[in-house]
């Protein structure tokens, strides 16, 4: 215990000269740091230089938060349309007409078939729709997702079960916070934090963001982007939908779905060379490529209708057959609107519409309040500790004292690396570490106290004290970690920012409580041999 190797030493000693270094940026501003790495001589390789800082917090630094739910009644109409499409293709493929056509149900559809023998040939086709409802946990449920009824009349009813309904529901609140993720992180918006609330809602925090305006227009809009023809006239199987073109007149346009936006890959603002318009210039996959080149060899003359959520924002004509899998869209845009119109379909199509139900926006002198009193708590509580455990433990007390502020700069440091986001929770569980990386010196020393007055030499002594206290300290902090641990994976935003410095807390722990502790009472010894201990 009183020998420790030049190597053991050097490297404590650099781990913590790193760590300390790595949290040294977290004191500066973005510009600060930006005009130090460009003060540099240009043969000085930066790569050196840390440059990655703790980001505040929503409640530390201001910026907006907003609860968007999915519109239920939004995406039972788009499970039901999903179902005709369905329906339609069975019809098809069981070559059998519905009388009528099909009609939309809020949850579903219903057709009728007056012929028996057709209706027989088309049940088991429409039944197979029906699948069982699995859950990510449990699995397979028993329920299934389609209630399939057949009526004496003819008639044929289709709709989605309450356990259907929630389970599609889950799955389009887990695919709507990716889409959500990509259109925010597009704006440049940094560590938003985007989780779900419930069973239906998504709460989106953006620190630093004050004007939520175009942020709010980016989340609501739906982006479901689909490329139809213009019908000639309002009979048969069409929707009447509000045309640009037409000065918001409702236009007749073919349900059938030519290509849509799940097929793009790239969508980019632009200007039209002719007239000089803001349009959005698109690019196809290799499937809608042939699917759009297709539909528009088929259909040359004819006006293609581009429907962005339900609307038809132009209805060029077709003159030609388009077979390179790239096109425009245009729709007297602004710069502003052909810019986000890009970015919503790049991101994707949300499942169902966002409806916004809270937004709450946090100024920058509330953060800058909550960062002072975090900063008062702190340093009320490190001056507390420090000068109980001098005066309890003498020059002991000191070395526990330099452990803890160099275990304070660790977290900094991996909170830097990690560009983690520190909150209001997240001071509060520095503080909270502050104690439980004390509380580690406190067995030592106490241990040591123990074995000098059972006889023991002061080497022997110090020797055992470290030996002995080292399995309860990791007993302690094992069960601190797991607690850590279940709070990180169940807990909310702020309980999650808690769990995070409070895992990183444990983790330093060893390293300054235990190592550079241990290593300082060495070096102590074999520098002045004393006869007693101080404590």
């Amino acid at each position: 215990m009183l020998r420790i190797s030049t190597t053991k030493a050097v490297a404590t000693l650099a781990v913590i000269l790193v760590g300390l270094m790595l949290a040294v940026p977290s004191f500066f501003t973005a510009d600060q740091r930006s005009g130090f790495i460009k003060s540099l001589p240009p043969w000085f390789p930066t790569w050196i230089v840390p440059t990655r800082a703790i980001v505040l917090g929503l409640d530390l630094q201001g910026g907006s938060q907003i609860v968007l739910e999915v519109d239920r009644n939004d995406l039972g109409r788009t499970m039901a349309q999903g179902l005709r499409d369905d329906v339609r293709q069975a019809l098809r493929e069981s070559g059998v007409q519905a009388d009528g056509g099909i009609q939309l149900q809020p949850r579903g559809v219903q057709l009728r078939v007056g012929d028996a023998a057709n209706r027989a040939k088309v049940m088991p086709k429409l039944q197979a729709l029906s699948q069982p409802v699995t859950d990510a946990t449990l699995g397979q449920t028993g329920a299934r997702t389609l209630d399939v009824r057949e009526e004496p009349n003819g008639l044929i009813q289709l709709a989605y079960t309450d356990a259907g309904f929630n389970a599609r529901t889950r799955r389009a609140v887990q695919q709507a916070i990716e889409v959500v993720r990509r259109r925010i992180d597009v704006t440049g918006t940094t560590e938003p934090s985007i989780q779900q609330q419930g069973t239906d809602r998504i709460l989106v925090q953006l620190p630093g963001v004050q004007d939520p305006q175009r942020i709010e227009t980016l989340l609501q809009g739906t982006a479901k982007l689909e490329f139809r023809l213009l019908a000639d006239s309002p009979a048969g199987d069409v929707d009447m939908l509000v045309s640009k073109d037409a000065n918001g007149q409702k236009v007749p346009v073919e349900r059938r779905v030519l290509a849509d936006g799940s097929d793009l890959t790239d969508a980019q603002p632009g200007f039209d060379s002719k007239s000089n318009e803001p349009i959005v210039n698109f690019k196809f996959n290799l499937r809608g490529a042939q699917r759009f080149g297709q539909a528009t060899s088929e259909n040359v003359g004819r006006a293609l209708a581009i429907v962005l959520d339900n609307e038809v924002v132009s209805a060029p004509r077709i003159l030609q057959p388009i077979t390179g899998g790239q096109g425009q869209i245009s729709g007297r845009f602004t710069v502003q609107q052909a810019n986000d119109l890009s970015i919503l379909l790049r991101a994707g199509a949300l499942p169902a519409k966002l409806t916004i139900i809270e937004r709450r926006t946090v100024g920058p002198g509330l953060g800058r309040d909550s960062i002072e009193a975090g900063k008062h708590a702190t340093i009320v509580a490190t001056i507390l500790v420090v000068v109980l455990m001098f005066a309890a433990y003498g020059v002991f007390g000191l070395f526990a004292n330099i452990a803890l502020l160099v275990h304070v700069g660790l977290i900094l440091g991996l909170m830097s690396v990690l560009e983690a986001t520190m909150t209001l929770p997240g001071i509060a569980g520095i503080v909270l570490t502050i104690g439980t990386a004390v509380d580690s010196n406190v067995l030592i020393y106490e241990r040591v106290r123990e074995e000098v007055r059972a006889g023991r030499s002061i080497p022997s002594a110090l020797q055992a004290g470290f030996d002995r206290a080292f399995a309860t300290i990791v007993d302690s902090n094992s069960t601190m970690a797991i607690a850590a641990v279940i709070l990180f994976f169940l807990g909310s935003g702020p309980v999650k920012g808690f769990a995070v410095v409070f895992i990183l807390g444990i983790l330093t722990t060893v390293i300054t409580a235990v190592t550079l502790t241990r290593m300082m009472i060495a070096l102590w010894y074999q520098r002045l041999r004393p006869k007693t201990l101080p404590i």
